[in-house]
């Protein structure tokens, strides 16, 4: 079979807004009014009638949108062996906003095997026909962030004394989910990534308790250390976010203080937001090496202009060869089960539109 390359010239971060039905039957599953068999049922065809939908409109690439999830990481990392679910006093702060106050909790060595989400997977791989599924997995930077966030160091720290030892078992945990993963058939997987946004965002850079060099390096050792023995044949890459939440975000600052280091990654493509002011200018990619370049210029809710869009793929192009570049909306549609500020008609005009211009730019090369 001809290798297929990956990302597409047109390609998708992975959530989609959530359908009514299914948030329903998500509230009815919480309040103990649906089974977990008659949820699935639920999730299932609503995930079928999405990867429908991602075909009708042209997309190569599908995902199953997330459904399955309440948030793009935490339901991952409660997967995982070692790890639950907690209720915290406070949720993620994004700007005028806050989200629901969950995270989670370090109960014992941390493991991989037989991660839920391999099935996710199987589930869309049945539905593909010649589409391609990509798996969207939050990055091993993200669960260490997350463990060692204020609130959740002391309990991670009853469990793991030692850093390093927290360090190897997220990377083995994770090597043992991209190994089922592969088994499975998966051969396009995307880690997504909030860790790199904070770390360009200067007031964050700028905190005395701060030292954004030493985090920006060991988020980089654990990501390296995750990625060793990649499985043959699997195309990983990273999402670089800056949070996404009900159309608010997090982060703010250029990719410069931290494009060394992060660029130096071991991944095949780098999905990066370029889509306004908050992302900086182009610059930072004088220091990608040999990866493809896959530019998040494609927003929320009003449909950009086409030729705007084409014209900044060119600047990019003054970086990263034309050959080397991509396109893709800035983020998911839906981080969160509560979905970004657009319809559901918006969102998939938006898919079209970046299409579009994929078609015009790289003529579906």
């Amino acid at each position: 079979m001809e290798q297929v390359k990956l990302p597409f010239r047109a390609d998708i971060v992975g959530s989609f807004l959530r359908p009514e039905r299914l948030k329903k039957a998500r509230k009815d599953f919480e309040s103990g009014l649906l089974s977990p068999a008659a949820l699935q049922q639920i999730e299932d065809e609503e995930i079928e009638k999405l990867i429908a939908e991602q075909k009708v409109v042209g997309l190569q690439v599908i995902t199953d949108g997330e459904f399955r999830r309440s948030w793009w990481h935490l339901d991952f990392f409660w997967g995982l062996g070692g790890i639950e679910k907690k209720a915290v006093g406070q949720g993620y702060v994004f700007h005028n906003l806050e989200t629901r106050p969950e995270s989670v909790k370090v109960t014992g060595k941390i493991t991989g095997y037989n991660h839920p989400m391999i099935a996710h997977f199987r589930f869309i791989q049945k539905l593909a026909g010649q589409a391609i599924p990509k798996q969207t997995i939050p990055s091993p930077a993200q669960l260490l962030a997350e463990l060692i966030r204020e609130g959740n160091m002391d309990e991670t720290l009853k469990v793991y004394g030692r850093i390093d030892g927290l360090l190897e078992d997220i990377a083995q945990a994770y090597r043992q989910v991209i190994s089922g993963f592969a088994a499975a058939g998966c051969r396009y997987l995307q880690f997504d990534d909030c860790t790199w946004g904070m770390l360009c965002d200067e007031k964050f850079r700028c905190n005395p308790q701060v030292n954004a060099e030493e985090m920006a390096l060991l988020f980089a050792r654990i990501n390296e250390m995750a990625l060793n023995s990649r499985p043959e044949g699997m195309t990983i890459t990273m999402h670089v976010c800056r949070g996404n939440y009900h159309s608010a975000w997090a982060s703010w600052g250029g990719y410069e203080p931290v494009a060394e280091t992060l660029f130096d990654l071991p991944v095949d493509a780098f999905f990066l937001e370029f889509d306004d002011e908050r992302s900086g200018g182009f610059e930072p990619l004088r220091f990608i090496q040999n990866q493809t370049v896959v530019l998040g210029l494609i927003k929320n809710a009003a449909l950009e202009d086409k030729q705007k869009v084409k014209n900044r793929i060119a600047e990019a192009s003054q970086y990263v060869p034309l050959e080397r570049l991509c396109l893709s909306p800035q983020c998911g549609f839906a981080s969160t089960e509560e979905g970004n500020k657009l319809t559901e008609k918006q969102q998939w005009n938006k898919i079209r539109l970046m299409l579009k211009i994929a078609h015009s730019v790289w003529k579906n090369k």
